[in-house]
């Protein structure tokens, strides 16, 4: 099944945001560059090495919205993740790069959800889709309400 076209657009003159002229949605770009150590014996990017790829998009988005996971985790918060889905399109290969586009979607109580989009950077095409679901808990493991800092974060993410 063949995914939504993703047509990124430079957003506000500001590299670090795009908006998809497919939905309107706008998402936060980050690049990484494929590491050889990311590839296997057939010299694609290994399937797992995704879910870095989210990870460093999802951590560069807070980053750069001024509230970095090390100030989460120092307030007194953690965000396991309990479910994750990827859907695979094309390959990345050995020192491709890649823009890793991310946006915090769905704020629930205790829950929240980022939603991502890889595409080759050179070439455009789309690598994958995915998204990961974290709970807020605190440090000793219990459930809790997500931080107010989150949740205004969430809300002021551009629509």
């Amino acid at each position: 099944m063949r995914p939504k076209p993703f047509k990124p657009e430079i957003y506000n003159n500001d590299e670090k945001y795009v908006r998809d002229l497919t939905t309107g949605f706008i998402w936060h770009r980050s690049q990484n560059r494929t590491l050889y150590a990311d590839t296997d014996r057939s010299e694609v990017v290994y399937h797992s090495n995704y879910l870095r790829y989210f990870e460093f998009g999802r951590t560069s988005l807070m980053r750069d919205l001024a509230y970095p996971y090390k100030e989460i985790e120092a307030s007194g918060y953690v965000y396991p993740i309990f479910d994750l889905g990827i859907s695979f399109y094309q390959p990345l290969y050995y020192d491709d790069l890649m823009y890793i586009h991310s946006r915090p979607v769905n704020l629930e109580r205790v829950r929240l959800q980022f939603d991502y989009v890889i595409t080759n950077a050179e070439k455009g095409h789309l690598i994958c889709i995915g998204f990961t679901k974290h709970c807020a808990l605190n440090l000793t493991g219990t459930p809790v309400a997500v931080d107010p800092k989150t949740v205004q974060l969430w809300t002021s993410f551009p629509k």
